[in-house]
């Protein structure tokens, strides 16, 4: 793997700040400092930043985890409730990535690499985020899928364009990239449908496939590197 390569799989930095990090002389490899970004190490290089160690022991992890109903999406709660990060037992310090609110079932991801995370999150990297939504007052008429798709108005500002399928005349797919709080349920409710139940179900390159709730698995490296893609510049 090339030295950069290696340095943002182990959350250091992004691709590219890695190479500037390299360039300025402030990796070493089995204690010689080493300027070439593209320089091969193996898995299991003892590589140094600033002298701290980002070797096996300092890995970033990525978990999977099918958040059950009335799990909340924090690392801690100062309510006593039962976290996301409860249900995943790790070496690793996790965090979630982004939020399901409470009453919301479905895929929510875990990790201790930062940059990752952000990326994934952050509105300009467009990464898709799918739902699958059971909504009252059925049947949802094109008028109102049409408003899904367009945008709508919510009191912190119109939604970008989704792409909705009706599954079925109370049953909705809906794919968003925006991640802003509880907005599908906020987007449903605008359109005259209130939620009555919600489960994502992709997150970028990730289903949630076979995870029953409660459920959780550790990222293979193939799966955390489609979620970098996902998620470059």
């Amino acid at each position: 793997m090339r030295l950069a390569k290696f340095l943002a799989h182990a959350g250091v930095a992004s691709r590219r700040a890695a190479e500037q990090l390299v360039f300025a002389g402030r990796v070493a490899v089995a204690g010689e400092i080493v300027r070439d970004p593209a320089h091969d190490v193996s898995a299991d290089a003892e590589v140094t930043v600033d002298g701290r160690n980002v070797g096996a022991a300092e890995r970033r992890v990525v978990h999977a985890l099918n958040k059950p109903a009335g799990v909340v999406s924090t690392a801690h709660d100062t309510h006593g409730r039962r976290t996301v990060v409860d249900l995943v037992p790790s070496s690793a310090r996790l965090y979630p990535v982004g939020r399901l609110d409470a009453e919301s079932t479905g895929l929510i991801l875990l990790t201790n690499d930062g940059e990752l995370a952000h990326r994934l999150t952050h509105p300009s990297f467009e990464v898709p985020r799918v739902y699958r939504a059971s909504v009252r007052r059925a049947p949802v008429r094109e008028t109102a899928l049409r408003a899904l798709r367009e945008g709508v108005e919510l009191e912190d500002g119109r939604t970008a364009p989704a792409r909705v399928r009706r599954l079925a005349p109370d049953r909705l797919e809906i794919t968003i990239h925006e991640g802003r709080k509880r907005q599908v349920r906020r987007m449903c409710e605008a359109v005259g449908h209130p939620v009555a139940a919600l489960e994502r179900v992709a997150f970028g390159p990730l289903r949630l496939g076979r995870l029953g709730p409660g459920e959780h698995r550790r990222l293979t490296r193939a799966e955390v590197e489609a979620l970098r893609r996902a998620a470059a510049d």
